[in-house]
């Protein structure tokens, strides 16, 4: 409204200024209207100022209202959840009480079992007691009855000491001697038990991989053997052989190494030499100087001279030949040609480089079914025996001396082993070693495969029965299919079943320590009760 004012006296300032009015009129108009101004605005003011009381006092008092029903409304609501909360508290005092009188209850029931067990107890505690009061006269009368039996045994050891005449050491050997003889057949049970499981587990197993091997493996049975004699025409040959004061004779012997032995024998001139392959030359010479007729020193030593390097020749090529054989890769030269001698050498009557090959063969065989290298199993076995070769050259054993030999050229520490342990010699460090022993076995015990003479046969069956009848409790033992096997007949009175098995294993645990033989020897232990009547 001031501005309102304001303006219209400007205005009016204005149209005075412009229309020529006297300032004077201006500045009255301009007072009047301002006065007038103000009591409008009085008016207004007064009435809108009275307007806004009124306004406010009924909003107060409606606020009030609102106020005062909200605070109404508020307090009935607490006084509700106060309601349900104190039902609430009821409600769980309820429940806690109840708790309270089943704890109790139980409590009650708890007091009752140990009152219970407490009466148990004490009732036992008395029976104890009597009992205890019981045992301790008990053990006073035991005490008494025990002194009284040592006295008594004193009485008896003095008097048995006087009757049997034995010395105090002397009853305790005795009686150790008897606790020995009752635990026999307990150990022999133990034996018994042991070597049927193991029997068990390995039979089957072993039965399958060795018969495989031979059946796949089959070679000719025919062994080859080293002629000993010579042929001659007529008894007028053994005065040229022997020549003049023996000088033909002496240059074959010298030439050759081997022993010339002219007899009363008809026909015949025996040549003895440990080395086959020098009595092989000494053969083969004598057969050409026969034929060529020509005897003489110089003759005799062109001749030899040329069968020696025909027959070196021969062990090269035989030695080749069988590494072709055995299909074996990397062999030197010198570890082939020692092969080669094996050709005119053997064992039993059995040629000991067939007998190598076969032996290598097998135990290829043997390593594939065990998931073994095969190619190094039949390495192994193929040059088991390489010592034979040159052991009687050399001293010691044949497998040592191989071990040592195929070492200088080079061999794998396996096959080594293989030749120096397959015959037990040294420690097994290999799963070949044990191959090779069992091929060597299988070859060796094979039938046809090897003769002895009967000087060795007789000794042997000598040595099984002499070995069968030192074991107390055998009556008598008899070496039978050729010494392959034992048959040993025990006293039924003196031995039970069980230490008859432990008898058989004593028998073949000597006879393998003691004796030398190929292939393997069956023991068989014979135990029968006779009952003999005569009528009369």
């Amino acid at each position: 409204m001031r501005h309102d004012t304001v303006r219209t006296l400007a205005q009016a300032g204005e149209a005075a200024a412009g229309g020529g009015v006297p300032i004077w009129a201006v500045i009255l108009i301009a007072v009047l209207a301002l006065v007038a101004g103000f009591g409008i605005a009085r008016l207004l003011v007064g009435k809108t100022l009275t307007q806004a009381r009124s306004e406010a006092g009924s909003m107060v008092d409606k606020a009030r209202q609102e106020a005062s029903a909200e605070a109404e409304r508020v307090r009935l609501e607490a006084e509700r959840q106060a309601l349900e909360r104190k039902t609430e508290v009821d409600k769980d005092i309820d429940r806690a009480r109840g708790e309270i009188r089943e704890q109790e209850k139980r409590l009650a029931k708890r007091e009752d079992a140990f009152d219970r067990k407490e009466q148990s107890l004490e009732q036992k505690e008395s029976t104890l007691a009597r009992r205890e009061s019981e045992l301790d006269e008990q053990q006073a009368d035991v005490r008494v009855r025990e002194a009284e039996l040592d006295r008594l045994h004193e009485e008896q050891t003095h008097l048995l000491h006087r009757i049997a005449d034995l010395t105090p050491e002397q009853a305790k050997e005795e009686l150790l001697s008897r606790v020995e003889d009752s635990s026999r057949s307990e150990i022999a049970k133990l034996v018994r038990r042991i070597t049927e499981k193991a029997e068990e587990e390995a039979e089957e197993r072993a039965r399958e991989i060795t018969l495989m091997a031979i059946q796949r493996y089959a070679t000719e049975h025919t062994s080859e053997h080293t002629v000993r004699t010579v042929a001659i025409p007529s008894d007028d040959m053994k005065g040229r052989i022997i020549g003049r004061e023996g000088r033909n004779i002496r240059a074959i012997e010298k030439a050759t190494g081997a022993d010339i032995i002219v007899d009363d024998t008809p026909g015949v001139i025996v040549v003895s030499c440990f080395d086959k392959i020098r009595q092989t030359v000494a053969v083969e010479s004598l057969e050409r100087l026969i034929a060529d007729g020509r005897m003489h020193p110089t003759r005799i030593e062109e001749i030899v001279e040329k069968v020696r390097s025909e027959v070196d020749q021969k062990v090269i090529k035989a030695g080749k030949d069988a590494v072709l054989e055995a299909n074996l890769a990397k062999v030197h030269p010198k570890i082939s040609e020692a092969m080669g001698k094996l050709f005119y050498r053997t064992s039993y009557g059995q040629n000991v480089l067939r007998h190598s090959i076969e032996v290598g063969y097998l135990c290829q065989l043997i390593a594939e079914q065990l998931g073994l290298d095969g190619k190094l199993a039949r390495r192994c076995g193929f040059l088991h025996d390489i010592g034979k070769a040159m052991d009687h050259e050399m001293e010691g054993g044949h497998p040592k001396i191989g071990m040592d030999f195929a070492k200088q050229f080079g061999e794998r520490d396996e096959v080594l082993n293989a030749i120096g342990g397959h015959h037990a010699d040294i420690p097994s460090t290999s799963f070949y070693t044990p191959i090779v022993m069992a091929a060597d076995a299988v070859s060796s015990a094979r039938p046809g495969a090897r003769r002895e003479s009967m000087e060795r046969y007789v000794q042997r069956l000598n040595e099984l029965q002499d070995i069968a009848l030192a074991q107390p409790g055998v009556r008598e033992a008899y070496a039978v299919q050729a010494g392959r096997e034992v048959r040993v007949m025990i006293d039924a009175d003196r031995v039970g079943d069980d230490e008859a098995y432990l008898i058989a294993h004593e028998i073949a645990r000597r006879v393998s320590d003691e004796m030398t033989f190929p292939g393997e020897i069956k023991v068989t232990v014979l135990r029968e009760t006779r009952a003999i009547e005569i009528a009369r």
